[in-house]
């Protein structure tokens, strides 16, 4: 049975740090491309971050580019989200997701092959 688990989401103030851990089993976690999406209020969920391990590539939308680390531990089949310097903008439901496509291309949460049913993060300004 595939399980995509996420945890570490909660309530953090404006400038803060959280880290999110995305658990995994069931697959084979190095074939696969690893992502974080996330949904605001009343907005499309958006394409976060990813990590490729197989060719070394990761991703980072251009909104939280040098403020997210994304990291994976393969002996623990985990993907983390090192998130710091928050903003109230960063509030959302934060999903990670698997599947085979290219880490820096176009694919979306349609194209994921397994999915977590999120985790909240919320930022107060």
């Amino acid at each position: 049975e595939v399980q995509v688990a996420e945890s570490g989401g909660g309530l953090v103030q404006a400038g803060g740090s959280l880290r999110l851990s995305c658990a995994t089993s069931g697959f084979t976690f190095d074939d696969y491309v690893i992502a974080w999406f996330r949904q605001a209020p009343g907005k499309e969920r958006e394409k976060v971050s990813c990590i490729s391990d197989s060719d070394g590539i990761t991703y980072y939308a251009d909104s939280v580019k040098g403020r997210f680390t994304i990291s994976s531990d393969n002996a623990k089949n985990t993907v983390y989200l090192q998130m710091n310097s928050l903003k109230p903008e960063d509030t959302a439901v934060y999903y990670c997701a698997a599947g085979l496509f290219y880490c820096s291309g176009p694919a979306g949460w349609s194209d994921m092959d397994y999915r977590g049913i999120g985790t909240l993060v919320t930022v107060s300004s």
